[in-house]
């Protein structure tokens, strides 16, 4: 890496090191181009820790609606100022501030937050003990609404600057029910999970968060050329075309629950790209369900619904993607899969425990 790179890490990562800078009460500022998944990371450290996330729009707020505004307080006879109700006031409270778009807001903004970031209070406002500080904004290279941060303000976090990372990707897309289409397309073509260009003016572009919004649009009561339409909308034009190739021979694809229910055993398509879809789809479909089927029936039906899926992958799959597709079941769902009860998990032992790492 060369003097001028900057030192970044992978969601993961900064996930630990932000945990352990809440716990040593040290400020972290949280750099990272447009949709990478800043807000997200908050949201998924205040749920692992327990720690409620206040999350704060710097760069809506004015410089009176961080110190408080002034009235006229009769019992004392002088000025007095009412903060601000985002802010808490529980001297108990271990929540996490959240101070997103600080490089956004105006520079009297950032003053008054450098008070409450350096000092802990502003004016007569003190924030509890246990409350821990992260903020977060664009870097000025991603030529969005940005103002220069002041050395001084600088100096009081510690500095984190994101990459998008697949694998945390994946791993976050696995369990948030990201479409199969998505997760299959992406997991072929990893280049095109985030290729934001600031150099580029496309209104349109592919980020984390874009395909969040592929994801959720995606239908089948739509037309296709409307929903191409909607598809370059949110990931650009270029993009967009090859996703909605990958999609068209997605569709030909067996149902999963045939296959889980043993109807169909062969496939056809053999588009690596539509394979990883697939995979996708039955992992989804055996979580399901397990959480919806009796705890008396999961013995009598779910388990021969995981020999199905095992047996698919060895007879139609690559070695590669099925140790993908029992790694998704077995660590990402924590599918508690009982290895005596699979007849065909001996000839899945025999074949693939050279290649298998980390599968419980």
């Amino acid at each position: 890496m060369s003097a001028t790179e900057s030192r970044t890490v992978k969601i993961s990562e900064a996930s630990v090191i932000i945990k352990h800078a809440l716990n040593k009460d040290r400020p972290v500022m949280l750099w990272g181009g447009p949709g990478v998944g800043k807000s997200d990371l908050i949201a998924q450290i205040g749920e692992a820790t327990g720690r409620e996330v206040i999350d704060v729009r710097l760069n809506l707020w004015e410089p009176t609606d961080i110190k408080g505004i002034p009235y006229y307080n009769s019992d004392e006879g002088n000025m007095s100022w009412a903060p601000p109700a985002e802010l808490p006031t529980d001297p108990d409270c271990k929540a996490i501030l959240f101070l997103d778009e600080l490089v956004s807001a105006a520079p009297a903004v950032q003053a008054a937050a450098y008070q409450l970031i350096l000092n802990r209070r502003v004016g007569t406002y003190q924030l509890p003990k246990g409350v821990g500080i992260v903020a977060a904004g664009n870097r000025m290279s991603d030529k969005g609404v940005t103002f220069r941060m002041p050395s001084p303000l600088a100096n009081r976090f510690m500095h984190l600057e994101l990459r998008v990372d697949f694998q945390d990707w994946l791993q976050w897309a696995l369990t948030h029910n990201i479409h199969p289409d998505v997760v299959g397309y992406l997991s072929w073509a990893k280049a095109d999970l985030n290729n934001f260009d600031p150099k580029v003016h496309d209104r349109s572009f592919a980020t984390p968060r874009s395909w969040s919004f592929v994801s959720e649009m995606t239908s089948d009561d739509i037309s296709e050329g409307t929903f191409s339409d909607i598809v370059a909308g949110c990931v650009g034009e270029g993009v967009g075309l090859k996703f909605m190739a990958h999609r068209k021979i997605s569709s030909k694809l067996p149902n999963p629950t045939d296959i889980l229910n043993g109807t169909v055993k062969d496939l056809s398509i053999k588009e690596v790209s539509a394979m990883y879809a697939l995979t996708t789809s039955m992992c989804y479909e055996l979580k399901e369900a397990y959480h919806t089927l009796n705890k008396e029936k999961r013995l009598e039906e779910w388990h021969p619904m995981c020999e199905n899926f095992i047996q698919y992958m060895m007879d139609n799959f690559e070695p590669e993607m099925t140790i993908m597709g029992a790694h998704t079941a077995l660590k990402t769902h924590e599918l508690p899969f009982k290895h005596k009860q699979l007849k065909n998990f001996p000839e899945f032992f025999k074949k693939y425990a050279h290649l298998v790492i980390d599968i419980k």
